[in-house]
C-alpha cells in the first residue's frame, strides 16, 4: 500500500518527533483514518523523503516519530523556468500544478499588456501563499521532494530585468518560423519559457522580449490556450532535453 505523502515545513531529522500541523494531521487523522503505528512519509524541500511513524492522534492533532531519510534523485537536469502571464482563476492553479508535475524550477507569474488579472498588495500576497499552496500538493502527489518556488506576480519588464543572465530563452509564438522540438542545447541548462495571456502578447510585450533575448518557436499547427500551451511545452522540451522518455 502506497504511504500517506506529506509537506511539513520544518526541519527534519531521523529521531525526531516532530507534531503534524494542523492541514497535515486533519488529513491523517479524518481521510485517511490513520492510528497509531501507522506510517507516512514526510518531506520539506530539502531533497529528503523522510520515513516516519504515527506516535500520538487525536481528532486535532498527530505526532509523528522520523525513522530514516531518504535522498530522492527525481529532479529534471533541465532547468525550466516558467515565466507565465496572469490567468484568471483555477487556470493559473491548473497551470502551475501540471507544471510542477513535470519537473520545472520555478515559476514567474508576469503582468502583460493583455493581462486580464491586475493583483497587487495584499491581494498579491494571499494568491502567492495560495499558488504556493497548489505546488506543494502538487510535489506531494508527484513524489518530489524540492519545492519550485512562485515569485509574486510583476509587470513583464521587472521580470525581465531580473532574470539570471545565462540559459536559454524561449517564446512560444504560434506565428514563429522556427518549430518547439528544433530547440538544441546540451541537456542539463536553465531554460526559461514564457508563456502569453489570453490574448495573446501585445506588440510591445513581443518588442521587449526579443530584446531580452527570447526566441520565438511555433509549437504545432494550432493556437493553444494559455493553460494548454505552457504545459505541453514543457513536456516536449522534457521529452527532448530533460528527464522524460
Amino acid at each position: 500500500m502506497r504511504l500517506s505523502r506529506l509537506h511539513v515545513d520544518a526541519p527534519l531529522a531521523p529521531g525526531d518527533r516532530v507534531a503534524l500541523p494542523g492541514s497535515a494531521a486533519g488529513h491523517l487523522v479524518r481521510v485517511l483514518r490513520a492510528d497509531i503505528g501507522d506510517g507516512c512519509v514526510l518531506f520539506n524541500g530539502d531533497g529528503h523523503d523522510y520515513d516516519a511513524r504515527i506516535t500520538a492522534i487525536d481528532k486535532r492533532s498527530a505526532e509523528v516519530e522520523i525513522l530514516a531519510a531518504r535522498t530522492l534523485r527525481n529532479e529534471s537536469a533541465l532547468r525550466i523556468i516558467l515565466l507565465q502571464s496572469l490567468a484568471r482563476g483555477e487556470k493559473m492553479d491548473w497551470i502551475l500544478q501540471k507544471a510542477t508535475e513535470l519537473g520545472v524550477a520555478g515559476v514567474i507569474p508576469v503582468e502583460s499588456e493583455r493581462s486580464e488579472v491586475k493583483l497587487d498588495g495584499e491581494r498579491a500576497g494571499k494568491r502567492v501563499a495560495h499558488w504556493q499552496s497548489v505546488i506543494v500538493a502538487a510535489c506531494e502527489q508527484s513524489g518530489r521532494a524540492i519545492v519550485p518556488p512562485v515569485s509574486a506576480p510583476r509587470p513583464l519588464a521587472q521580470a525581465l530585468h531580473a532574470l539570471s543572465p545565462s540559459g536559454l530563452r524561449l517564446l512560444l509564438d504560434p506565428q514563429a518560423g522556427q518549430a518547439l522540438d528544433m530547440v538544441g542545447g546540451q541537456p542539463g541548462r536553465e531554460l526559461v519559457l514564457a508563456i502569453g495571456p489570453e490574448g495573446g502578447w501585445s506588440p510591445r510585450d513581443r518588442e521587449s522580449l526579443r530584446a531580452a533575448g527570447f526566441e520565438g518557436m511555433r509549437l504545432g499547427p494550432r493556437i493553444l490556450r494559455t493553460e494548454t500551451a505552457g504545459i505541453a511545452a514543457i513536456a516536449v522540451l522534457q521529452s527532448r532535453l530533460g528527464d522524460i522518455v
